[in-house]
């Protein structure tokens, strides 16, 4: 794998790994309502809220980030499943329908998260390319 291509990796990891945490740190009560889930809910997430961002934090976030990296020849992870390329551009669907959804947002600071996810889309892009 090129060089550029495993820099895109760890790019695309660092960046899924803010989401995590700030997912988690929702999950745990966090009162950042205002960046997520619309903006429409101030402080502290309704319970199924919170449970949805301990999901994305704990389990589907850090599996997006075993697959790029893995993906983008930063790790050799043979045990995960699923052929690369197609799950790689899965990720640039996920995160270019959550771009559009951030950038619509109502809220100026959910708004924020729109070049993150942008930036994710992009990197998973070029590693399906790759």
């Amino acid at each position: 794998m090129l060089p550029a291509v495993k820099t895109t990796a760890i790019v695309a990891a660092v960046l899924l790994a803010l989401l995590g945490a700030f997912q988690l740190a929702l999950a745990a009560g966090a009162p950042w309502g205002r960046a997520a889930y619309g903006g429409t809910r101030p402080g502290v997430l309704p319970p199924g809220l919170r449970i949805t961002s301990l999901v994305f934090g704990a389990l589907v976030y850090p599996a997006a980030i075993l697959f790029v990296l893995d993906a983008g020849g930063v790790l050799s992870l043979s045990w995960l499943p699923g052929p690369r390329t197609v799950i790689m551009w899965i990720l640039v669907g996920f995160f270019a329908l959550g771009t559009a959804a951030n950038l619509s947002s109502r809220s100026p600071i959910e708004r924020l998260w729109g070049p993150v996810t942008a930036a994710i889309a992009a990197c998973c892009a070029i590693i399906a390319l790759a």
